[in-house]
Protein backbone atom coordinates (compact mmCIF):
# COMPACT_ATOMS: atom_id res chain seq x y z
CA UNK A 1 0.00 0.00 0.00
CA UNK A 2 1.47 3.42 -0.88
CA UNK A 3 2.39 4.89 2.20
CA UNK A 4 0.40 8.45 1.57
CA UNK A 5 -2.67 5.60 1.79
CA UNK A 6 -1.58 4.26 5.45
CA UNK A 7 -0.24 7.65 7.17
CA UNK A 8 -4.16 8.21 8.00
CA UNK A 9 -4.76 10.09 11.74
CA UNK A 10 -0.64 9.60 12.72
CA UNK A 11 -0.15 12.06 9.72
CA UNK A 12 -2.90 14.60 11.03
CA UNK A 13 -0.91 14.01 14.59
CA UNK A 14 2.11 13.76 13.20
CA UNK A 15 1.98 17.57 11.75
CA UNK A 16 0.82 18.99 14.36
CA UNK A 17 2.97 17.36 17.12
CA UNK A 18 6.25 17.92 15.38
CA UNK A 19 5.36 21.70 15.47
CA UNK A 20 6.13 21.25 19.57
CA UNK A 21 9.08 22.85 20.78
CA UNK A 22 12.41 19.95 21.49
CA UNK A 23 14.69 20.52 23.48
CA UNK A 24 17.26 19.32 21.01
CA UNK A 25 16.39 22.28 18.18
CA UNK A 26 19.20 24.12 19.33
CA UNK A 27 22.78 24.88 17.64
CA UNK A 28 25.45 22.36 18.87
CA UNK A 29 28.66 23.73 20.44
CA UNK A 30 31.64 23.05 19.39
CA UNK A 31 32.23 20.20 22.33
CA UNK A 32 29.28 18.33 21.21
CA UNK A 33 30.28 18.55 17.74
CA UNK A 34 33.44 17.07 18.57
CA UNK A 35 31.69 14.35 21.10
CA UNK A 36 29.40 13.22 17.98
CA UNK A 37 32.04 13.22 15.37
CA UNK A 38 33.87 10.77 17.79
CA UNK A 39 30.70 8.67 18.13
CA UNK A 40 29.80 8.76 14.68
CA UNK A 41 33.76 7.93 13.78
CA UNK A 42 34.09 4.91 16.21
CA UNK A 43 30.91 3.37 14.64
CA UNK A 44 31.99 3.72 11.18
CA UNK A 45 35.18 1.76 12.23
CA UNK A 46 33.01 -1.09 13.88
CA UNK A 47 31.14 -1.17 10.41
CA UNK A 48 34.14 -1.38 8.30
CA UNK A 49 36.40 -3.31 10.49
CA UNK A 50 33.50 -6.32 10.58
CA UNK A 51 33.34 -5.97 7.02
CA UNK A 52 37.02 -7.33 6.86
CA UNK A 53 35.80 -10.05 8.98
CA UNK A 54 33.16 -10.90 7.14
CA UNK A 55 32.47 -14.32 4.83
CA UNK A 56 30.24 -16.24 2.82
CA UNK A 57 27.74 -18.13 4.62
CA UNK A 58 27.60 -15.64 7.74
CA UNK A 59 24.48 -14.57 9.22
CA UNK A 60 22.96 -11.40 10.05
CA UNK A 61 22.64 -12.69 13.71
CA UNK A 62 26.01 -13.73 13.59
CA UNK A 63 27.20 -10.18 12.03
CA UNK A 64 25.55 -7.90 14.84
CA UNK A 65 27.06 -10.35 17.42
CA UNK A 66 30.72 -9.47 16.07
CA UNK A 67 29.76 -5.40 16.02
CA UNK A 68 28.60 -6.10 19.54
CA UNK A 69 31.62 -7.46 20.67
CA UNK A 70 33.49 -4.63 18.89
CA UNK A 71 31.72 -1.85 20.73
CA UNK A 72 32.14 -3.54 24.13
CA UNK A 73 35.38 -4.13 23.29
CA UNK A 74 36.22 -0.16 22.94
CA UNK A 75 34.40 0.39 25.72
CA UNK A 76 30.16 1.06 24.64
CA UNK A 77 28.02 0.30 27.22
CA UNK A 78 25.05 1.96 25.83
CA UNK A 79 23.30 2.63 22.38
CA UNK A 80 20.03 4.09 20.91
CA UNK A 81 18.99 0.63 18.91
CA UNK A 82 20.37 -2.82 18.60
CA UNK A 83 23.11 -3.54 16.03
CA UNK A 84 21.99 -4.66 12.66
CA UNK A 85 22.42 -6.54 9.63
CA UNK A 86 20.52 -7.41 6.33
CA UNK A 87 21.57 -9.16 3.43
CA UNK A 88 20.32 -9.46 0.64
CA UNK A 89 16.74 -8.99 -0.24
CA UNK A 90 16.31 -7.86 3.68
CA UNK A 91 18.40 -5.07 2.72
CA UNK A 92 15.14 -4.07 0.87
CA UNK A 93 12.54 -5.15 3.41
CA UNK A 94 10.59 -7.44 0.89
CA UNK A 95 7.33 -8.88 2.22
CA UNK A 96 7.75 -7.40 5.96
CA UNK A 97 4.62 -6.74 7.80
CA UNK A 98 5.72 -6.76 11.35
CA UNK A 99 8.37 -4.97 12.88
CA UNK A 100 9.91 -7.79 14.54
CA UNK A 101 10.74 -9.00 11.17
CA UNK A 102 13.32 -6.16 10.31
CA UNK A 103 15.41 -7.69 13.32
CA UNK A 104 18.53 -9.88 12.10
CA UNK A 105 17.70 -13.47 11.71
CA UNK A 106 19.52 -16.54 10.19
CA UNK A 107 19.79 -15.12 6.66
CA UNK A 108 23.03 -15.99 5.51
CA UNK A 109 25.12 -13.51 3.32
CA UNK A 110 25.42 -14.26 -0.26
CA UNK A 111 29.07 -12.66 -2.11
CA UNK A 112 27.19 -11.22 -4.71
CA UNK A 113 23.77 -9.69 -2.56
CA UNK A 114 24.49 -6.26 -0.66
CA UNK A 115 24.17 -5.41 3.00
CA UNK A 116 23.54 -2.87 5.28
CA UNK A 117 25.41 -2.65 8.73
CA UNK A 118 23.74 -0.39 11.17
CA UNK A 119 24.53 0.66 14.51
CA UNK A 120 24.26 3.81 17.30
CA UNK A 121 27.22 3.35 20.13
CA UNK A 122 26.64 5.86 22.95
CA UNK A 123 29.86 7.87 23.65
CA UNK A 124 30.75 10.13 26.48
CA UNK A 125 26.73 10.55 26.06
CA UNK A 126 26.96 11.23 22.24
CA UNK A 127 24.73 8.87 19.73
CA UNK A 128 26.63 7.98 16.96
CA UNK A 129 23.55 6.54 14.54
CA UNK A 130 25.17 5.14 11.47
CA UNK A 131 24.32 2.90 8.28
CA UNK A 132 26.71 1.47 5.79
CA UNK A 133 26.08 -0.44 2.46
CA UNK A 134 28.40 -2.82 0.85
CA UNK A 135 28.96 -6.39 -0.42
CA UNK A 136 32.18 -8.70 -0.63
CA UNK A 137 31.62 -9.20 -4.46
CA UNK A 138 31.01 -6.59 -6.89
CA UNK A 139 27.25 -5.25 -7.24
CA UNK A 140 26.47 -3.25 -10.47
CA UNK A 141 22.82 -2.34 -8.81
CA UNK A 142 24.58 -1.52 -5.37
CA UNK A 143 27.27 0.68 -7.31
CA UNK A 144 24.91 2.81 -8.89
CA UNK A 145 22.37 3.21 -5.82
CA UNK A 146 25.09 4.23 -4.05
CA UNK A 147 26.67 6.57 -6.60
CA UNK A 148 22.99 8.29 -6.87
CA UNK A 149 23.11 8.29 -2.63
CA UNK A 150 26.40 10.31 -2.62
CA UNK A 151 24.50 12.91 -5.29
CA UNK A 152 21.65 13.30 -3.31
CA UNK A 153 24.22 13.11 -0.28
CA UNK A 154 25.37 16.49 -1.60
CA UNK A 155 22.12 18.51 -2.33
CA UNK A 156 20.65 17.19 1.20
CA UNK A 157 22.45 20.33 2.81
CA UNK A 158 21.08 22.66 0.53
CA UNK A 159 17.21 21.05 1.14
CA UNK A 160 17.77 22.07 5.15
CA UNK A 161 18.90 25.03 4.43
CA UNK A 162 16.02 26.30 1.85
CA UNK A 163 12.50 27.61 2.76
CA UNK A 164 11.71 23.79 2.16
CA UNK A 165 9.81 21.94 5.44
CA UNK A 166 10.98 18.70 6.99
CA UNK A 167 7.40 17.20 4.84
CA UNK A 168 8.92 18.46 1.73
CA UNK A 169 12.34 17.94 1.73
CA UNK A 170 10.57 14.02 2.63
CA UNK A 171 8.49 14.18 -0.13
CA UNK A 172 10.92 15.60 -2.41
CA UNK A 173 13.45 12.90 -1.73
CA UNK A 174 10.69 10.39 -2.52
CA UNK A 175 9.96 11.86 -6.14
CA UNK A 176 12.96 11.95 -6.84
CA UNK A 177 14.64 8.55 -6.46
CA UNK A 178 11.21 6.63 -7.76
CA UNK A 179 11.89 9.33 -10.96
CA UNK A 180 15.15 7.94 -10.96
CA UNK A 181 14.10 4.45 -11.05
CA UNK A 182 14.68 3.62 -6.94
CA UNK A 183 11.86 2.46 -4.63
CA UNK A 184 11.52 4.21 -1.40
CA UNK A 185 12.58 1.71 1.69
CA UNK A 186 12.61 4.26 4.68
CA UNK A 187 8.95 4.63 3.85
CA UNK A 188 8.65 1.17 5.28
CA UNK A 189 10.63 1.68 8.49
CA UNK A 190 8.47 2.34 11.68
CA UNK A 191 6.79 5.96 11.11
CA UNK A 192 8.34 6.13 7.31
CA UNK A 193 11.22 8.18 9.01
CA UNK A 194 14.10 9.78 6.88
CA UNK A 195 15.99 10.52 9.66
CA UNK A 196 15.70 11.50 13.72
CA UNK A 197 17.67 13.89 15.60
CA UNK A 198 20.58 12.95 17.89
CA UNK A 199 21.32 14.59 20.64
CA UNK A 200 23.37 13.91 24.37
CA UNK A 201 21.79 11.29 26.44
CA UNK A 202 22.14 11.89 30.06
CA UNK A 203 21.87 8.07 31.10
CA UNK A 204 23.80 5.75 33.23
CA UNK A 205 26.58 3.96 31.81
CA UNK A 206 25.06 0.56 31.99
CA UNK A 207 24.05 -1.96 29.61
CA UNK A 208 19.98 -2.06 29.43
CA UNK A 209 18.09 -4.45 28.22
CA UNK A 210 16.44 -4.37 24.52
CA UNK A 211 12.51 -4.13 24.79
CA UNK A 212 10.21 -7.38 24.05
CA UNK A 213 7.80 -5.86 21.71
CA UNK A 214 6.64 -4.57 18.44
CA UNK A 215 8.49 -1.56 17.00
CA UNK A 216 9.86 -0.82 20.59
CA UNK A 217 12.27 -3.78 20.78
CA UNK A 218 14.49 -1.97 17.59
CA UNK A 219 15.54 0.14 20.56
CA UNK A 220 17.10 -0.17 23.80
CA UNK A 221 15.50 0.81 27.45
CA UNK A 222 17.85 3.73 27.33
CA UNK A 223 16.68 4.62 23.25
CA UNK A 224 13.33 4.24 23.94
CA UNK A 225 13.33 6.41 27.55
CA UNK A 226 15.50 9.01 25.34
CA UNK A 227 12.77 9.49 22.28
CA UNK A 228 9.24 9.31 24.79
CA UNK A 229 11.22 12.33 26.99
CA UNK A 230 11.91 14.19 23.91
CA UNK A 231 8.05 14.03 22.69
CA UNK A 232 8.87 11.12 19.85
CA UNK A 233 7.38 13.19 17.02
CA UNK A 234 9.15 15.96 16.93
CA UNK A 235 12.22 14.08 16.82
CA UNK A 236 11.69 12.24 13.78
CA UNK A 237 11.82 13.43 10.40
CA UNK A 238 8.59 11.40 9.13
CA UNK A 239 6.30 12.23 5.86
CA UNK A 240 4.27 14.86 8.28
CA UNK A 241 7.02 16.38 10.42
CA UNK A 242 6.81 20.23 10.17
CA UNK A 243 8.64 21.63 12.99
CA UNK A 244 12.24 23.64 13.19
CA UNK A 245 15.04 21.68 11.53
CA UNK A 246 17.67 23.50 13.33
CA UNK A 247 19.87 21.04 15.14
CA UNK A 248 21.27 17.32 14.56
CA UNK A 249 20.10 14.95 12.21
CA UNK A 250 21.03 11.10 11.73
CA UNK A 251 19.53 11.16 7.98
CA UNK A 252 19.15 7.44 6.44
CA UNK A 253 17.50 7.87 3.12
CA UNK A 254 17.47 3.60 1.89
CA UNK A 255 16.18 2.75 -1.57
CA UNK A 256 16.33 -0.18 -3.26
CA UNK A 257 16.21 -1.47 -6.85
CA UNK A 258 15.62 -5.33 -8.09
CA UNK A 259 16.30 -7.64 -5.08
CA UNK A 260 19.67 -5.09 -3.83
CA UNK A 261 18.79 -2.61 -0.99
CA UNK A 262 21.10 0.15 -0.12
CA UNK A 263 21.73 3.28 2.44
CA UNK A 264 23.89 5.37 4.21
CA UNK A 265 23.12 7.41 7.58
CA UNK A 266 25.82 9.76 9.13
CA UNK A 267 25.08 13.36 10.84
CA UNK A 268 24.11 15.98 9.75
CA UNK A 269 24.46 19.67 11.15
CA UNK A 270 22.04 22.32 10.58
CA UNK A 271 22.38 26.13 12.26
CA UNK A 272 20.19 29.29 11.81
CA UNK A 273 23.18 30.25 8.95
CA UNK A 274 24.86 26.99 7.01
CA UNK A 275 23.95 23.39 6.74
CA UNK A 276 26.81 20.50 6.46
CA UNK A 277 27.84 17.08 7.10
CA UNK A 278 29.42 16.67 10.73
CA UNK A 279 32.45 14.27 8.70
CA UNK A 280 33.39 14.86 4.88
CA UNK A 281 35.64 11.72 5.44
CA UNK A 282 33.13 9.08 5.67
CA UNK A 283 32.99 5.30 4.58
CA UNK A 284 30.78 5.29 1.72
CA UNK A 285 31.85 8.31 0.30
CA UNK A 286 35.49 7.16 0.32
CA UNK A 287 34.23 3.99 -0.86
CA UNK A 288 31.82 4.75 -3.94
CA UNK A 289 33.68 7.54 -5.65
CA UNK A 290 35.87 5.20 -7.02
CA UNK A 291 35.63 3.40 -10.04
CA UNK A 292 34.80 -0.34 -8.01
CA UNK A 293 34.84 -1.54 -4.62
Amino acid sequence: MPIENKRGIFGKLSSKVSKFHSSSTQIPSAEDKEGFLKAQRLAYQCVTEVEKEMKEGWTELQTTKRMNEFLRDHGVKTFLHRPFAWFGEHARFDGYKRFTQFHPGKKQLVSSESFILDVSPVVDGYIGDIGYSSSLEYNTVLVEGMEYLLELRKKIPGYFASDLTNSEIWWKIDKDAKENGFDNVHALYPFAVLGHRVYKVNLPNTSFPLLPISFASWFSLQGSIEFLSHKVLPELLTPDHEGDKIGLWAIEPHFGRGKTGFKFEEILVVEKDKTYWLDENVPHVQKYTKVSI
